[in-house]
């Protein structure tokens, strides 16, 4: 599959330091911010710092240190905010899965109950 990755996204201007951010977590390979329009009490987004458009292209494309850094990252930023009793990951990914922002990123929220991500199907 290709992946074409747009440099002039949000994330892409956050990594260069064009636009600011709040953030919550950095290392070589990631950096993790809050989200400027929080779902929940926690809502940290990760990047990777590497031109990743989705997780599949990550996990395909991405060295063994940056897939150790980004999920370092993961680990330092739960460690850091208030998802002791339990958050969700979400990585929304093209399309059909809402993605807004071409470039690779989890959503970690929690700090409160979330409710269930998709109805129950009968």
């Amino acid at each position: 599959m290709q992946f074409d990755y747009d440099d002039q996204n949000i994330f892409a201007k956050i990594l260069r330091g064009e636009i600011p951010n709040a953030t919550v977590f950095e290392n070589e390979h990631a950096l993790a911010f809050n989200d400027i329009e929080p779902q929940a009490p926690v809502h940290v987004l990760i990047i990777p710092k590497g031109a990743y458009v989705s997780i599949d292209d990550f996990a395909a494309n991405a060295s063994a240190a940056e897939q150790a850094g980004f999920f370092a990252a993961v680990a330092a930023v739960c460690e850091a905010t208030d998802v002791e009793k339990g958050f969700r990951a979400v990585a929304n990914t093209r399309a059909h899965g809402v993605q807004d922002v071409p470039h690779f990123h989890m959503h970690i929220m929690g700090g409160r109950v979330l409710g269930r991500m998709l109805p129950d199907r009968a």
